[in-house]
């Protein structure tokens, strides 16, 4: 709260790679009313970085909020090289094979970098960078501004595997295997982090008596929810032998 009295949303910035997983993420986040979305920024993953800009402004259409700045980020790892991409898992649009009509609004002329620097100069201390994919983009605004690390007011990093196998091989989990270059700057920027990793995620299972529950709730979303998840929840099925989604 605020010296007026005035409640204080926590103000942050979304890096990320949608992916059926980052877009549930998204439109929960746009659902929390102690949350303010500053901008979208976009990496490789789950699709490539062209993709991921489109349905981050797809996701801004449907959640209500066409005026979320989008940035789109870089197309490939800080070193350069094929981005890895997961399109075997969220489809080749990332949405489950929705084939959505293109978005109606475009993407901002800044790239991903120059948004998180700009922004969070703007407001220091005040906007936290929650990073659902390839720390492509968070690295190269430390990079960009020695002084970012310090004005950022936490990197929330989701990836890494700590004491757990990874999804990508025994030892890597996909979002950091996906720019170790850029993990290990970030990691060492000194910057105020915390790290989801994949020993935490694992633990949250989405059953089909979930999905079952979530299509029949009357959420806004649902549906469109229900219908990308079919794609996820077949793969997990293939690939994992679990019925439902990990």
């Amino acid at each position: 709260m605020g010296e007026d009295g005035q409640i204080r949303r926590d103000r942050v910035i979304i890096d990320t790679d949608p992916g059926i997983d980052d877009s549930m993420t998204i439109l929960m986040a746009f659902g929390e009313p102690n949350v303010e979305i500053i901008g979208l920024t976009t990496i490789f993953g789950n699709v490539t970085t062209e993709y991921a800009t489109r349905n981050a402004l797809l996701l801004c259409e449907r959640a209500g909020h066409p005026e979320v700045p989008v940035a789109e980020g870089s197309p490939e790892p800080l070193k350069g090289g094929e981005p890895r991409v997961a399109d075997f898992v969220h489809g080749s649009d990332g949405l489950g094979n929705l084939s959505l009509p293109a978005p109606t609004t475009k993407k901002v002329e800044e790239s991903a970098a120059e948004f998180m620097v700009n922004k969070v100069s703007q407001f220091p201390g005040e906007i936290s960078v929650l990073a659902l994919g390839p720390l492509t983009n968070v690295a190269l605004a430390i990079k960009r501004d020695s002084s970012f690390a310090s004005k950022v007011k936490k990197i929330v990093v989701l990836g890494g595997a700590f004491f757990a196998a990874g999804n990508v091989n025994p030892a890597a989990e996909a979002n950091i295997y996906g720019d170790p270059d850029a993990a290990d700057v970030v990691f060492t920027s000194g910057a105020d982090i915390d790290v989801v990793g994949i020993n935490i995620t694992t633990q949250c299972c989405f059953t089909d008596e979930d999905l079952l529950e979530l299509k029949n709730s009357k959420g806004v979303h649902t549906q469109f929810l229900c219908d990308m998840c079919k794609f996820y929840r077949d793969w997990h099925e293939k690939s994992d032998g679990f019925q439902g989604i990990l």
